[in-house]
């Protein structure tokens, strides 16, 4: 996930990090999930994600924690 472009979208497929799984699957990333970079900070830390297809609502992500979410 970390490597979108502003406004791009995926659909999250799996979480590398077992640890890390459990607090992004509470924060909503669950695999099949549709996710859309939202924004960048200045210095490419933390980003802020769109999650789900309808606009749920917006998740900001370490980009540490990002790097964890595999796409589709």
């Amino acid at each position: 996930m970390k490597d979108l472009q502003l406004g791009e979208s995926g659909t999250i497929c799996c979480l590398k990090d077992p640890e890390m799984a459990l607090k992004l699957l509470e924060m909503g990333c669950i695999p099949g999930t549709q996710v859309r970079l939202n924004s960048r900070a200045p210095l490419g830390c933390p980003i802020t994600v769109v999650v789900g297809d309808m606009a749920d609502y917006t998740l900001s992500l370490r980009v540490s924690e990002a790097a964890t979410i595999f796409l589709k």
